[in-house]
């Protein structure tokens, strides 16, 4: 392996600090302490690292923690991020925050732009997702803006 001759390995696609925080889970199979200003982007960026480096117990303790971070302005993109990093965990808490949410605030949620971008980069989730809606009438999704 070329670290073996090298004197620096170099990480591609991840923060200093978010492979600070992955070195010390491993570690210390502990979250380090994170400010609460940065703490759901880091979880997030964790989340994605602990899939890419087969960490399962980081995988769960991050599914965890996003599950308290679902609300109308997070939940497209951590369903989304659910979806593409196999979190089944968190796509369910996903799911029924969604199912129990009002209609009004269903509107304001497939309005946005990360509903729009689950919408195309996560396909197989809509065929999930519109059934389980269409049980609350008289909600209607508009693809017309997508």
């Amino acid at each position: 392996m070329k670290e073996s001759t090298s004197t620096c390995v170099q990480i591609e696609d991840m923060e200093p600090k978010v492979f600070k925080a992955l070195l010390h889970f491993i570690y210390t199979d502990s979250l380090p302490e994170i400010d609460e200003a940065e703490a759901l982007e880091m979880i997030q960026h964790l989340l994605v690292a602990a899939d890419r480096y087969g960490l399962k117990r980081l995988k769960l303790t991050c599914e965890e923690k996003l599950c308290s971070y679902i609300n109308t302005t997070t939940v497209a993109t951590t369903l989304a991020l659910s979806e593409q990093h196999a979190c089944p965990a968190l796509k369910e808490g996903c799911l029924r925050f969604l199912e129990s949410s009002n209609n009004s605030t269903l509107d304001l949620i497939t309005r946005s732009s990360d509903f729009e971008h689950l919408a195309t980069s996560c396909p197989s989730i809509m065929k999930e997702l519109i059934p389980k809606l269409a049980r609350k009438p008289p909600f209607v999704i508009n693809y017309s803006n997508m």
